[in-house]
């Protein structure tokens, strides 16, 4: 497959931080602020949504890498929101920049790689 998504893509999501999103209902922390793997997960999803419209049906990304630093913490009710930009391309490897903010400003900044999936071929190999 041929990859054809432009470099500069931007993706964007938003949410509002439940009690479910906690670091303490995670297992990642004792405290009740918005989890680092919830954070992760917005990230991932606003890269996901923000190259689907360019992939052929049938294909779709996962996750391969994550280099991020969640740099603030964010108290249940507040918004979040997670910016994607695809940096690189080589050949089905998609490389983003990431940047989460909430009503306060930046929480966490990293970097995300993706790799495209023909999605039946994929779940066959398992």
């Amino acid at each position: 497959m041929d990859v054809r998504i432009p470099i500069g893509v931007k993706g964007k999501e938003e949410l509002a931080v439940t009690a479910e999103m906690t670091a303490a209902r995670y297992g990642s922390g004792l405290v009740e602020v918005y989890a680092t793997p919830a954070m992760v997960a917005l990230m991932e999803k606003t890269c996901l949504t923000s190259v689907l419209p360019y992939l052929p049906a049938g294909f779709g990304t996962v996750g391969i890498k994550v280099d991020i630093a969640h740099t603030r913490a964010t108290p249940v009710g507040m918004k979040v929101s997670c910016e994607s930009t695809l940096i690189e391309i080589d050949r089905r490897r998609l490389v983003f920049d990431l940047v989460a903010c909430d009503e306060q400003g930046e929480i966490g900044r990293g970097r995300h790689e993706r790799f495209v999936i023909d999605t039946q071929k994929f779940m066959e190999k398992l």
